[in-house]
């Protein structure tokens, strides 16, 4: 009898959690926390839409379909936005934002509007592109908690009038700035453009020279371009924090169509330069060693990541060893992070 009870009692609890799941949909703080890649179909006139891709302002009417966790059924309507510049025009794939709608039947309405990084085009070296610049996002998570979370996706884009076209293609989603700010204590900042010494000095040293361990150069503070900007809720007169996005021009990630800033001399993106000012050793040191306490943490992040080809792996990680070859020697610090540090 005991034995029953309690087995009645299980089911009961069982059931009230998956009926809670349901109802209350996507936590999308979990969400951006699990590290399976979430199958999916977006089903749309995806004809349409690659062909009127550069038509500012188009709302495409969409499909999300996918299972979350095995219990967590969606399939409800999104309108879709093409985002980006380079990429909207030189991918066959443009960019893409999500737009769920607050329904009584939503799953994902948590996530509100959420962008979506395509592989730029339906072929094996495109999609190793992207899952290097997912890799780079989760190596950036691994360094700061100021940082955006990204969660993978292998998509079915589904035509509505072509059912044996479907393209198949990894993708993943970003993490929206505000949940970002939200969980570091901060809010977003909306009080004009700065220059890269107003901001937090010590973050922005993580900032500068994460992007110097990638080979990213495109980037700028002052010209609000691929930097986001983050201020503490509970002091809004404090100096802003700030965070890096979108990597597919970093040497890291080498894409084919990636070209050097011609401002900076470089011949191609896999010459590393630092763009941030001066530091003092021991500021630098400071700042030196939280990448080398993840250093095991990176290298295991891309030798484990079952997706990316033995080739790419490799070759990061050469990319890599680089860049630990130099923090790891006093005199080549010294000339690549103030000899070399930007002047003006």
């Amino acid at each position: 009898m005991k034995y029953i009870f309690t087995t009645l009692l299980v089911a009961l609890i069982l059931t009230a959690q998956l009926g809670y799941s349901q109802k209350s949909g996507v936590d999308k703080v979990e969400f951006f926390k699990d590290e399976t890649s979430l199958k999916v179909t977006i089903e749309s006139y995806w004809t349409k839409v690659f062909n009127q891709k550069n038509k500012e302002g188009r709302i495409f009417s969409a499909r999300f379909i996918t299972k979350i966790n095995d219990t967590l059924n969606v399939n409800e309507l999104v309108k879709l936005t093409v985002r980006g510049h380079f990429r909207r025009d030189y991918c066959f794939i443009p960019p893409l934002k999500l737009g769920f709608f607050k329904t009584d039947d939503s799953k994902m309405h948590s996530l509100k509007s959420i962008k979506m990084v395509s592989a730029c085009r339906p072929n094996s070296n495109y999609e190793q592109f992207l899952l290097m610049e997912f890799l780079t996002y989760k190596i950036y998570n691994l360094l700061t908690d100021k940082s955006l979370r990204v969660r993978l996706l292998d998509v079915n884009y589904k035509d509505s009038n072509d059912n044996k076209n479907n393209i198949v293609a990894p993708a993943f989603f970003i993490e929206d700035i505000k949940d970002m700010a939200k969980r570091n204590k901060c809010i977003e900042w909306k009080k004009g453009k700065l220059n890269i010494e107003s901001t937090n000095r010590k973050q922005m040293d993580l900032v500068t020279i994460f992007e110097y361990m990638i080979g990213n150069t495109d980037w700028s503070v002052s010209g609000n371009h691929n930097i986001l900007l983050v201020q503490s809720k509970e002091d809004t007169t404090s100096i802003p924090f700030a965070v890096g996005y979108d990597f597919d021009f970093s040497g890291l990630v080498n894409t084919d169509y990636a070209t050097p800033d011609p401002m900076l001399n470089t011949e191609r993106v896999q010459e590393r330069v630092y763009r941030g000012f001066a530091r003092t050793m021991e500021e630098l040191n400071e700042t030196l060693e939280i990448f080398k306490q993840q250093k095991d943490k990176i290298y295991a992040l891309i030798n484990n990541f079952e997706p990316l080809t033995p080739r790419n792996k490799k070759g990061m990680i050469s990319y890599l060893d680089e860049f630990y070859k130099i923090i790891n020697n006093p005199k080549d610090v010294k000339y690549s992070f103030i000899e070399k540090a930007r002047i003006e």
